[in-house]
């Protein structure tokens, strides 16, 4: 591939996408080492713990401990796992997730705080949508509204609940129907802008990240230090 991109460097174009995909395969084996450096705080974190998150989350620690050698100053990474839209036997299939998602982000935070660097790490999730309170005749729950996120992270004031809790009731003052699909009482723009704020995005430059942000009256939910 080297070999072929020395090739042909008379034509500016060409020679301007030589240098990017040149630029690329020197980004990929510097990954590469860092993803299988020999971290044995990262392998003690994970020891036991195996599943799809679990992997992902693995993954991600060893990039974080590769961080120096991979130059960029402020890392974002995305992890996913599925199967929470659960029409049908929710007692069951939630329980199986849960065991999944709680064992793999606490051994990812025990990684990091091995690593030395659990203040500069916040970990959050983020969902499309939530599941109704009312369960319906598959023993399930159907499409729903507001729900609730977790932040974790040495830089996180945690022990606490951020935002108003709803009242619970089917059919209230705090359900968009007669289901339990709550209304929410904090946006995710307020979400989203507490953590830019902690990642290093100005005041100033919030509602060009956040448009809908000024419709609310506060950009700090005051969760991170």
């Amino acid at each position: 591939m080297r070999q072929l991109l020395a090739v042909d460097r008379d034509n500016v174009i060409v020679a301007k996408a030589a240098d990017t995909m040149d630029l690329a395969l020197k980004s990929a084996e510097t990954v590469n080492r860092a993803i299988n450096a020999d971290l044995p705080v990262v392998d003690t974190a994970f020891e036991g713990v195996y599943s799809g998150l679990a992997d992902q989350l693995r993954r991600v620690a060893t990039l974080i401990a590769g961080r120096t050698a991979l130059g960029v100053r402020r890392h974002l990474f995305f992890t996913a796992m599925g199967g929470y839209d659960t029409h049908a036997s929710q007692r069951g299939e939630l329980a199986r997730r849960l065991d999944e998602l709680g064992p793999a982000m606490a051994a990812f935070q025990r990684a990091i705080d091995a690593l030395g660097v659990s203040a500069g790490v916040t970990t959050f999730t983020l969902s499309d949508f939530s599941r109704t309170f009312r369960v319906n005749a598959n023993d399930g729950t159907d499409h729903a509204w507001g729900s609730h996120q977790f932040v974790m992270g040495g830089a996180v004031k945690g022990g606490t609940f951020y935002g108003k809790f709803p009242s619970l009731a089917i059919g209230g003052a705090a359900d968009a129907g007669d289901e339990g699909q709550w209304i929410p009482t904090t946006a995710l723009d307020q979400v989203g802008a507490t953590l830019a704020s902690w990642f290093g995005v100005a005041p100033s430059e919030l509602p060009q990240v956040f448009p809908n942000l000024p419709a609310f009256p506060t950009s700090n939910l005051g969760f991170l230090a």
